[in-house]
């Protein structure tokens, strides 16, 4: 089947890159390519190239946490408060001010900004903002909308003028205020709050409304997406130094799955900028005139959650051996660089609630093997452990939006089998490995990690009604098998007081280390490479670009 017209421009300008890297590292590309600057202000103009490694599938802003939806949904809405990515804290936009809140966080009132509008002209109002949370806030079935895991505890919000509105909880939401400002609480215009999952999907998305600095020009489905700057834009963040149209006229973004194909075009100067470069690759963007961006994520740090209902990994003294016996310390040794640092806990460093919790995962091997020893799983014929006839035998998914999945997994392997333990890896593309991953009995052992600069980001990965990575919550009958564990999470995000959710966020952490549900490996940025007259780039506080303040310096 021939390559869509996209990649194979990008194909080929690959291939040639191949051959003259060396050369063309550090002369002229798309830019200067020296490294020096030619304006000493920026200049508005030019259309930006950008690659992703796959295609995005929603663009209902609850659903956008996947990266490519999310670095589309970023620029084409605005979002009530804004998070600055570097100190976290939370600052005033489509409202005026931060929220007033009541005593125990069950009510929020956000006065609104004045003359915004979305694209198609209609306004962004006080009923337009309370139309987009009582939808993000309950999700719609009928329309296969879900609920945002950002939300909890929503009721319903009201008007209370043309510019205030008030959102109401059934318990205290006290995420509520961070939730605001992220992609997921993107604002959409009327029209597009009418949409179904159907069509906030592919083919359809010109017709996606935002309120943001760039508007959606075109789609090659799969292949393309190109959105246009929105001539009129005047309500970016007051916190930001660019107010107004963004510098840029456009960005093509364009699907490019290969890692060599986005790294061998940008550093040939023929795109601009590539999201997901692998630790291998990084060296190439440290030549004159190219660049490298690692953002942090903040979040849930990339790591694996084992699967404690199914009858292989229901004893705990399996899981802390799985534990054991995997070196995570060689893991990012042989696959990462210093961008990837080792997972200290559960969350990121950076991640708002973190606690040190690494003495739980210390690599053991000696001990790994006195605690398959202890829980009766004796070596069989071919090396692998046996019990009661069954074979210690385990699945691995492949988390295919984060870096080196499969390769981590195959490094595990390795370690593993020393201690007679099998490890396979489940085959296929994203919606079987989505499929596979639903089900106890082909998956294990689940491979993620998830990013949100708060505290809520833990109850979203392990709560059963959230992300549910652990399968707590089984997916066939309903039933939950570690109420403590969800009791533990959702104190998160009903405590109203900050102390309080610290304290709650440290408790989980605890309990998942202890008993040994998690294996944190390594905190994952999103790493970009660009070329070094791309100026102004930087990403949100989860590492979506933001295109509204880059710009072109040729």
């Amino acid at each position: 089947m021939p390559l869509p017209r996209p990649l194979r421009r990008l194909a080929l300008a690959a291939t040639a890159a191949v051959a003259t890297a060396a050369l063309l590292a550090g002369c002229s590309g798309g830019g200067t390519g020296s490294g020096e600057s030619v304006n000493s202000e920026p200049v508005t103009g030019g259309t930006l190239t950008y690659l992703e490694p796959q295609t995005w599938t929603t663009l209902y802003p609850p659903a956008a946490g996947f990266y490519p939806n999310g670095g589309i949904v970023n620029n084409i809405t605005d979002r009530l408060l804004y998070q600055d990515p570097e100190t976290l804290e939370l600052q005033p936009w489509i409202a005026t001010a931060l929220p007033e809140v009541n005593e125990d966080a069950t009510q929020y009132t956000f006065t609104i900004r004045e003359g915004v509008t979305y694209s198609d002209g209609t306004p962004l109002d006080a009923a337009n903002v309370v139309a987009n949370f009582d939808l993000f806030g309950k999700g719609d079935s009928s329309r296969k909308l879900t609920q945002s895991e950002v939300i909890n505890n929503y009721d319903h919000g009201e008007v209370v003028d043309p510019t205030t509105v008030r959102f109401f909880f059934t318990a205290p939401s006290p995420g509520f205020a961070q939730a605001v400002s992220t992609i997921n609480s993107g604002l959409v215009s009327n029209s597009t709050l009418a949409k179904t999952a159907e069509t906030f999907g592919p083919g359809n998305a010109t017709t996606v409304i935002g309120s943001g600095p760039f508007v959606i020009g075109a789609e090659e489905v799969g292949t393309k997406v190109t959105l246009k700057a929105r001539d009129d834009y005047a309500w970016a963040p007051p916190s930001r130094e660019h107010q107004g149209r963004p510098y840029l006229d456009g960005i093509d973004l364009i699907v490019a799955a290969e890692d060599s194909v986005r790294v061998g075009t940008v550093v040939a100067g023929q795109a601009d900028a590539a999201r997901q470069i692998e630790a291998p690759d990084e060296a190439q963007f440290a030549a004159p005139g190219l660049a490298l961006v690692a953002a942090p994520t903040n979040g849930v740090n990339n790591g694996l959650s084992f699967r404690f209902r199914n009858p292989l990994l229901n004893d705990i003294r399996v899981r802390q051996a799985i534990i054991a016996g995997i070196d995570r310390q060689d893991i990012v040794d042989t696959l990462f660089t210093a961008n990837y640092p080792l997972a200290t806990g559960a969350l990121a460093k950076t991640a708002l609630g973190y606690t040190d919790t690494s003495s739980f995962y210390a690599y053991d091997p000696d001990k790994a093997a006195s605690l398959l020893d202890e829980a009766g799983w004796v070596p069989g014929s071919d090396g692998i452990r046996v019990k009661d006839g069954q074979r210690l035998a385990i699945a691995f998914n492949e988390a295919l939006p984060q870096p080196r999945s499969a390769e981590v997994v195959t490094i595990i392997q390795e370690q593993l089998a020393k201690l007679g333990i099998e490890v396979s890896l489940v085959p296929g593309d994203m919606a079987a490995q989505t499929a596979a991953s639903l089900d106890e009995n082909v998956v294990q052992v689940y491979h993620s990690m998830v990013g949100r600069a708060d505290f809520d980001v833990l109850k979203s990965q392990y709560f059963s009604k959230n992300r549910n990575t652990l399968l707590n919550l089984h997916p066939a009958d309903g039933s939950v098998g570690d109420p403590e564990l969800d009791t533990l999470l959702a104190a998160i995000a009903s405590t109203p007081t900050v102390e309080g959710r610290t304290a709650a966020s440290a408790a989980a952490q605890q309990y998942l280390a202890e008993q040994a549900y998690i294996l944190p490996i390594f905190e994952e940025p999103q790493v970009f490479g660009l070329r070094g007259d791309v100026k102004g780039f930087h990403t949100e506080s989860v590492g979506r670009p933001s295109f509204a303040e880059v710009w072109l310096d040729r």
